[in-house]
């Protein structure tokens, strides 16, 4: 126990906070003002963009994607880059992780 409270110390000390969940760090960096997980709104909908890259190893694809922006995959409307500043590479990966899983 007192090895997990000094590893939860040591986290919060080298990030400035806890990791969040992906919807939390979604949430926070701003992707859920454009995407939802099951309906498309201004971008597609999460289980669509699981839907388009099942079974592939995309992880670092997407990210990519994220940080860079972009249009034309699902359609003419521009996603903004992404900076780690709005969302870190961790939480990044998370995120994306859980939605290729949806």
């Amino acid at each position: 126990m007192k090895t997990l409270l000094m590893t939860a110390a040591l986290a919060v000390f080298a990030t400035g906070s806890i990791a969040a969940t992906p919807d939390e760090a979604m949430t926070k960096a701003g992707c859920m003002a454009c995407h939802t997980k099951d309906k498309k709104l201004v971008g597609p909908a999460f289980k669509d963009i699981a839907a388009k890259y099942k079974g592939q190893d995309v992880t670092a694809k997407l990210m990519d994607k994220v940080r860079k922006g972009g249009s034309g995959v699902f359609g003419p409307i521009p996603m903004a880059p992404n900076t780690p500043d709005k969302i870190n590479d961790a939480d990044l990966k998370a995120a994306i992780e859980s939605i290729l899983k949806t």
